[in-house]
């Protein structure tokens, strides 16, 4: 009998090592840092990236404006949209997240809460920074064709 319960209890200490190693990995948190913000229409509650993507029926149209920011981390570039006007990031700042369910969880300067953002975008960091840099490019050199289509508006 005893050979049996020591069994079971080594069988149940390895499930809640599996278990507690899993919700640790599950809650650790990224690094990045938010290098935009404008405002935009807030999205419809509970219709997240998933949802968007799956082609879903969109609630009800608000006229409410929400926070939406760039979130660059080592590998993935985020476009995240927060849930009211009041989610106010300061540009510049290296955040805290992690994925929750379907959305980013974010721990702003230590506080005990984390913010939930909605997530719009995603895009890899290397082709997000190859899009800069053909968008800083065309800045800096205006193609020909751009100077003589404006010159026939004229």
């Amino acid at each position: 009998m005893k050979s049996v319960s020591s069994k079971f209890a080594k069988f149940t200490l390895g499930i809640a090592l599996a278990l507690c190693g899993s919700q640790a990995w599950a809650g650790m948190y990224q690094h990045g840092t938010v290098v935009r913000m404008r405002m935009v229409d807030c999205l419809p509650a509970h219709h997240g990236f998933v949802a968007m993507m799956s082609g879903g029926a969109a609630g009800p149209i608000t006229s409410d404006v929400c926070p939406e920011y760039t979130l660059v981390s080592d590998k993935v570039v985020f476009v995240i949209v927060g849930k009211s006007s009041d989610q106010l990031i300061p540009l510049a700042d290296v955040v805290d997240f992690r994925f929750n369910r379907n959305e980013l969880a974010m721990r702003l300067d230590d506080a005990r809460h984390e913010s939930k953002f909605n997530i719009k975008e995603m895009i890899l960091r290397s082709d997000w920074e190859m899009i800069q840099k053909h968008i800083m490019d065309q800045m800096a050199n205006p193609s020909r064709d751009t100077n003589v289509a404006l010159q026939t508006r004229e």
